[in-house]
């Protein structure tokens, strides 16, 4: 193995803790086709349109059909998507009140066009609401090519996080960037100093957030801890291990983590990470259920996200979670009524 200083740079190993794809030069990919499907619906479905002639929203992602991928080389991304979708749109025109629905198509979403040049189809159901499908074609178009934008910014730099990994001779002056651009929102991060010794790590944030349910405390550690509740919530096949060092996996496979302490009804604390995170990055998550009688309040904290991945955890436990698993809640109650 040849010495720090001397041989070809691409072959040496340098001081720190990970030791993977030196200098970035090997070949590396991730699959972004899953993660892709989820992020989809989430920029599109919900999309609002209004204008003079009424209020159009997308209500479902249809179709899905192709595939994404994340590959990087000699230092460089590069990024392969290609994508057939067809949505489905429901809106009320404003002077009748009467309601139409409709569909956009979106045949061939990739890398060769520009999100500009995409073709983006619009139809609407037999009967009268025209004034509907031409404001889809306008504004919808528009707000249409705005989601799918958001989708190719969060491929390129949520997703591809961690892929191109920082060299020793750059990682000090770039940990220094971020630390005085997040200023004091900076937890758990390292000194340039210190990189000889501790290897590169990544400046993270710790999220708090709390949220009330209509549930008494055990109800809700069960719905936490239970794979057919999990499973219920989260509408996708799960792994719950809920036990000291159990494995749990979720939305498949873009959450992933290990169960470190329960304590029926009063908390669970576990390693968690999302799939786009950089490899080997755990969050501490600690869940704390504080029994309000008929309520419970839940305290998550969830300490060690990756700057760039604040925003999108947080709405990762806001929508898939706690607003799942409040529907899961109504709907457990409506079938007992």
């Amino acid at each position: 193995m040849a010495k720090w200083g001397q041989g070809d740079p691409r072959w040496i190993v340098e001081e720190r803790a990970d030791a993977t794809n030196v200098n970035n030069w090997h070949w590396t990919e991730r699959d972004a086709t899953s993660w892709s499907k989820s992020k989809l619906k989430e920029v599109l479905v919900g999309l609002v349109v209004e204008g003079e002639a009424g209020r159009c929203e997308i209500s479902d992602l249809k179709h899905v059909e192709g595939e994404a991928s994340c590959s990087s080389r000699k230092g460089k991304l590069i990024i392969f998507y290609e994508w057939n979708l067809r949505l489905s749109w429901k809106g009320t025109v404003k002077e009748s009140g009467e309601k139409h629905k409709g569909s956009v198509e979106i045949p061939n979403l990739s890398e060769e066009n520009e999100v500009d040049d995409t073709e983006i189809n619009i139809s609407k159901k037999k009967g009268e609401g025209d004034v509907l499908k031409d404001l889809m074609r306008t504004e919808g178009t528009i707000k249409v090519r705005e989601a799918l934008r958001d989708y190719l910014k969060a491929l390129k730099t949520e997703f591809t996080m961690g892929m191109i990994l920082p060299t020793k001779a750059t990682a000090g002056q770039e940990l220094a960037t971020e630390q005085k651009l997040s200023g004091n929102t900076m937890q758990d991060s390292v000194s340039p100093q210190s990189l000889a010794l501790v290897g590169v790590k990544i400046p993270t944030v710790k999220i708090l957030m709390r949220e009330i349910f209509s549930s008494p405390a055990d109800e809700l550690y069960r719905i936490f801890t239970t794979k057919e509740l999990v499973q219920k919530f989260s509408k996708c096949p799960a792994v719950v291990e809920a036990e000291k060092g159990g494995k749990l996996q979720m939305f498949n496979g873009c959450v992933s983590g290990e169960y470190t302490e329960l304590v029926p009804s009063q908390r669970i604390v576990l390693k968690w990470r999302c799939r786009s995170w950089p490899d080997e990055h755990y969050a501490a998550v600690a869940l704390h259920f504080k029994d309000m009688a008929s309520q419970t309040e839940l305290q998550l904290e969830c300490k060690g996200v990756p700057i760039a991945n604040e925003d999108s955890t947080r709405h990762c436990w806001k929508k898939q979670y706690f607003e799942e698993i409040h529907t899961l809640l109504q709907q457990s109650k409506g079938s007992m009524e």
